[in-house]
C-alpha cells in the first residue's frame, strides 16, 4: 500500500465513518422482509451482508473467540466460504438492532482486521453497503474519490491473495476509465462509467455493468449473459 500523509488518513477513516453511518441509516429504515432480501453476494441475505460489516474491526483476539465459540468454522475452507460461514453464524447470533448499533459503534475507531489495510476496510464497506442497496432498489451514493482509492487498491492487488474473494471476471484485459473522477488503468478495450461502477465490477458484482459502457463493457455483459 502506497503510504498515506496524515491528511490522506484522515479523510480515508472520516470516508469510512461516512459510509457507515448512511448504511446504518439505510438498515434501520428496512422492513423484516427487506432484511430478509438477496444480497449482491451468492448465499447471503441483506442481513448475511449487514452482520458482516459488523466483524470489520475484530482483533486477532476477537477472531479467536469467534473461532473457540463456533470450532466448527475451522472446516469452512477455502477463505471465500469462512466468509461465507461466518457471517451467517454471526447474523443468527444478532438482531437487526444489535447489527445497526455495531455497524455505529464502529465509527470513530480506526481499528481494521489483521492481516488487512484500512483501504480493505474501506473496499468492504462502499462494496456491501451496494450489495445491500442495489437489490433493495435504494440509492446509497458513494463518493468518488473514496471509489477511486479502493479501486486502486482492487487493481493494484489483483494479482495477489486478497483478490481471491472476489468473483473473477475478464475485466483485467480492458482498459477502464472512470467518467466521474481523473482515474484510468489497463489497456484494451474500453469500460467506462462512474468510478463506483467499476469499483464494483474490479470486485467481481456484474450489476455494475449496466452503468458501464465502451467495448470492453459490451463484451463483459456477453460474456456474462452467455455464463449465467
Amino acid at each position: 500500500m502506497a503510504t498515506l500523509t496524515a491528511n490522506e488518513t484522515d479523510a480515508l477513516w472520516a470516508g469510512i465513518d461516512d459510509q457507515r453511518a448512511r448504511t446504518a441509516a439505510l438498515l434501520e429504515g428496512l422492513t423484516p422482509e427487506q432484511w430478509e432480501h438477496p444480497s449482491l453476494c451468492e448465499g447471503w441475505t441483506v442481513r448475511h451482508v449487514a452482520a458482516h460489516l459488523t466483524m470489520q474491526q475484530q482483533s486477532l483476539r476477537d477472531a479467536l473467540g469467534f473461532i473457540g465459540r463456533h470450532p466448527r468454522i475451522l472446516g469452512s475452507m477455502p477463505l471465500n466460504t469462512f466468509i461465507h460461514d461466518a457471517g451467517i453464524l454471526q447474523a443468527q447470533a444478532l438482531s437487526t438492532e444489535q447489527i445497526v448499533t455495531a455497524i455505529r459503534n464502529g465509527m470513530g475507531s480506526r481499528r481494521h482486521n489483521p492481516g488487512v489495510t484500512p483501504l480493505e476496510t474501506l473496499t468492504d464497506i462502499l462494496v456491501h453497503s451496494q450489495d445491500i442497496a442495489i437489490p433493495l432498489g435504494e440509492d446509497l451514493p458513494m463518493r468518488p474519490s473514496l471509489c477511486a482509492l479502493a479501486a486502486t487498491r482492487r487493481w493494484d492487488t489483483r494479482d495477489t491473495w486478497l483478490a481471491s474473494v472476489n468473483r473473477r471476471l475478464p475485466w483485467a484485459s480492458c482498459q477502464l476509465t472512470a467518467t466521474d473522477t481523473d482515474w484510468r488503468r489497463g489497456q484494451g478495450p474500453e469500460v467506462s462509467g462512474p468510478i463506483g461502477a467499476i469499483l464494483l465490477l474490479l470486485t467481481g458484482r456484474p450489476a455494475a455493468l449496466e452503468q458501464l459502457a465502451g467495448e470492453g463493457a459490451d463484451a463483459l455483459r456477453f460474456t456474462e449473459t452467455r455464463s449465467g
